[in-house]
C-alpha cells in the first residue's frame, strides 16, 4: 500500500522477467530471416534453373511480343503449372523437370540449398517490428521508472538496487537488437530487388512464399514423373514377357 507507482513498478518487473525469452525469440526469427535471404542469394543451381526457365518461355514465345525477353517476374514460377499438354495432364512444370533431369540432373537437388525457407514463410516482417517495438517501448518505461523510483526514498530502494543492473544490461541488448533487425530488414528488402521486384509491391513474405511454392511444385512434377516413367518400363516389360518366346510347354501343347 506504501509503494509509490506500485502498478508500474508490477509493468517493470513483468517486462524483467519476460526479456531474455523475448529477446530470444526475436533474435532467432531475425537471424532465420537473414539466412533465407543468404541462402537464396548464393544458391548458383536456382540461378541456373531461372535460366533454363527463360529460356523455356522464349522458346514458346519465339516470334511474338512477348519473345526475347531478359527476365520475368517472380510470380511467373507458379504459372508453369497451368500451360499443359494437349493430355491435359503434362504441365509447362513437368517438361522443365523432365528436361533437368534428363541434361542437368545436379539441378534437381537445389532445394537442399534452402535450409532456411520453410521456417522463414512462417515469419511476418510486420509482426517482428511490432514485438521489437514492444521491446524498445517495455525499456524505456523501465528507466522512467527507475529514475522517479530513485526519488521514493527507502521503500524503492530494493526495486532501484535490482533494476539497475539489469537496465545496463538489457540496454545494450535493445540496441545490438535494434542494429540487426534495421539489417536483417534492409537484407529482406534487397532480396526483392534482386530478382528485380519492388520491395513494396513483392515484400518478403511474398518472395519466400512464392519460392517455396515453387520448390513444392517442382519436387511434386518431377515425383509425377518419376513415377510415370517407372509405370511405363513396368508395362514395356510386361509388353515384352507377352510377345517374347513361348515356354518348353507352350511349344510341346501346340507343336504336335
Amino acid at each position: 500500500m506504501k509503494v509509490p507507482r506500485v502498478e508500474a513498478k508490477l509493468k517493470v518487473f513483468c517486462f524483467k522477467l519476460q526479456f531474455n525469452n523475448q529477446r530470444a525469440d526475436i533474435r532467432k526469427s531475425l537471424y532465420t530471416v537473414d539466412s533465407a535471404c543468404e541462402e537464396i542469394r548464393n544458391s548458383n543451381k536456382l540461378k541456373e534453373i531461372m535460366k533454363k526457365i527463360l529460356s523455356l518461355g522464349n522458346t514458346l514465345n519465339r516470334g511474338t511480343a512477348r519473345g526475347a525477353a531478359v527476365g520475368f517476374r517472380l510470380d511467373s514460377l507458379l504459372k508453369l503449372t497451368d500451360t499443359r499438354a494437349t493430355n491435359n495432364k503434362t504441365t509447362l512444370m513437368h517438361y522443365l523437370c523432365k528436361v533437368l533431369d534428363s541434361r542437368s540432373s545436379h539441378l534437381m537437388d537445389f532445394h537442399k540449398d534452402f535450409i532456411s525457407l520453410e521456417a522463414a514463410s512462417k515469419i511476418q516482417l510486420k509482426a517482428l517490428a511490432d514485438e521489437q517495438r514492444g521491446v524498445v517501448k517495455g525499456l524505456e518505461k523501465l528507466e522512467t521508472e527507475l529514475i522517479a523510483s530513485e526519488n521514493d526514498g527507502i521503500v524503492s530502494e530494493v526495486f532501484c538496487k535490482r533494476l539497475k543492473d539489469f537496465t545496463v544490461a538489457a540496454g545494450a541488448e535493445v540496441r545490438s537488437l535494434t542494429a540487426l533487425y534495421t539489417a536483417v530488414e534492409n537484407n529482406a528488402d534487397g532480396l526483392a530487388l534482386y530478382f528485380g521486384e519492388d520491395p513494396a509491391g513483392c515484400p518478403f513474405e511474398q518472395v519466400i512464399t512464392t519460392l517455396l511454392n515453387f520448390v513444392r511444385m517442382f519436387r511434386r512434377a518431377h515425383e509425377e514423373n518419376c513415377k510415370l516413367a517407372a509405370l511405363e518400363k513396368k508395362n514395356t516389360l510386361k509388353d515384352a514377357d507377352t510377345d517374347g518366346p513361348k515356354s518348353a510347354n507352350s511349344i510341346n501343347k501346340h507343336g504336335r
